[in-house]
C-alpha cells in the first residue's frame, strides 16, 4: 500500500489503519476512509455503516446490479468499484440532494481524491 500524503488526509490515517486492523485488513482502505468521512469520524457509527453495507452488498443481488452499470462509472474515471458500490448504498439509505450516484462517486474519487493506492504489481 502507498499512501498519498496531503494535510487533509492526515487526520484520517490513524483511524483508517485502526479500523482496517479491526476488519483483519479485508476492507479497502479508501472505503474505510470514505465511511469515516461520511460518519464524521464517529468510529462506532462507521463500524455499523460498514457492517450494514457488507450485508446490503450481497442482498437483492446489489453487487451484480452494479456490475451491469459499472461502465458508466468507469467513463467518469470512478475506478474503485468498492467506493462506487458504497456510494450507491449510501444514496439508497440517505436523502439524495439531487446529485446522481455517478456524480457523487466522481466527486469522491476524482475531485476530492482517495488517499490510498495499491502498489504497482511488477
Amino acid at each position: 500500500m502507498i499512501l498519498l500524503t496531503w494535510v487533509k488526509y492526515d487526520q484520517y490515517i490513524q483511524q483508517t489503519m485502526q479500523m482496517s486492523a479491526m476488519w483483519n485488513h479485508s476492507i479497502d482502505l479508501n472505503l474505510i476512509y470514505i465511511a469515516i468521512r461520511c460518519c464524521k469520524r464517529d468510529v462506532d457509527l462507521t463500524i455499523q455503516l460498514l457492517t450494514v453495507f457488507k450485508q446490503w452488498k450481497f442482498r437483492d443481488n446489489n453487487e451484480q446490479k452494479y456490475k451491469n452499470k459499472m461502465n458508466k462509472f468507469l467513463e467518469r474515471r470512478c475506478c474503485n468499484h468498492n467506493i462506487n458500490l458504497f456510494i450507491i448504498f449510501v444514496c439508497e439509505i440517505a436523502i439524495n440532494k439531487g446529485e446522481t450516484v455517478i456524480e457523487i462517486a466522481t466527486s469522491e474519487t476524482v475531485n476530492d481524491g482517495l488517499p490510498f493506492v495499491g502498489k504497482d504489481k511488477a
